[in-house]
């Protein structure tokens, strides 16, 4: 997974919209109904948006990234707001930033459960990388402990290959976001151009200009019946499959699958 770049200094701008509340409800509902964890692990933190909730409610939480760029941003957020990245917080939460692939991440110690939403995954364009993954998780996670997760479904893929360009004109940013999808490999290029405004402070030099970057991002689909086997190979129980947030099948219009996997028991 490649890192962000400049994009990581409007991500949380351009992101704001995204339903992180559902995710956290989401892995919550998993929790009370399997075991609440200690310890977590978030693949693919981004500037923790994730992460950051999680370790003020408590948890202790390993935010790992790819991008040195947004776990600057990650971190500056969590300090910001009062915690300090290595020591627990007065609510007894803590996080600790690691830049590492999620393909082959590593911790001294097991963790009791592992997450990657906001379809992280999907930036795994190579099938070889899903199964190093699973299976690095699955080493990574205590007896019994939960691998959530979510990706795009592969229509989802397909609709933004329909849908596009998609066009953004806010005052302080802009972009013009194009894709080209490879039906083949259920594999989608989305090529961003960005214009942000310049805070140079009002009556500054550069007040009122804006300043443009490109980023080119690759989410690869994968046929879920496929993942729940790697995971199956990888040896996590696969208990449930869902789509969009519900605890329901998928279909057809489904946007995003999730699924929940779990590490059996040493003694099962």
């Amino acid at each position: 997974m490649r890192s962000y770049r400049q994009f990581a200094a409007v991500y949380d701008r351009l992101m704001e919209e995204m339903p992180y509340a559902e995710w956290l409800s989401f892995a919550r509902r998993c929790w009370d109904r399997y075991g609440m964890p200690a310890t977590i692990v978030d693949l693919g933190c981004g500037t923790g948006n994730i992460a950051i909730p999680l370790a003020k409610a408590g948890f202790r939480v390993f935010g790992v990234d790819l991008s040195s760029d947004m776990l600057a941003m990650a971190r500056n957020k969590w300090e910001a707001g009062g915690g300090r990245s290595l020591i627990a917080s007065a609510e007894n939460g803590s996080i600790r930033w690691l830049q590492q692939d999620m393909s082959d991440w590593e911790l001294p110690e097991p963790v009791d459960a592992v997450i990657s939403f906001c379809d992280s995954l999907n930036y795994l364009t190579e099938p070889e990388n899903i199964v190093s993954t699973f299976r690095r998780t699955f080493e990574g996670l205590a007896p019994g402990g939960l691998f959530l997760f979510d990706v795009h479904a592969p229509s989802q893929l397909e609709r933004y290959a329909e849908e596009q360009p998609f066009v953004l004109d806010e005052k302080d940013v802009a972009y013009m976001w194009v894709c080209d999808y490879d039906p083949e490999r259920m594999e989608i290029e989305h090529d961003l151009t960005f214009f942000v405004r310049e805070e140079s402070g009002a009556g500054g030099p550069n007040s009122g200009l804006y300043y443009r970057f490109e980023e080119s991002h690759v989410q690869r689909a994968y046929d879920p019946d496929w993942l729940a086997g790697q995971l199956a190979a990888a040896g996590f129980e696969v208990l449930h499959r869902f789509a969009d947030f519900k605890w329901a099948d998928a279909n057809e219009e489904s946007e995003r699958l999730f699924f929940v996997a779990r590490k059996p028991m040493a003694n099962a």
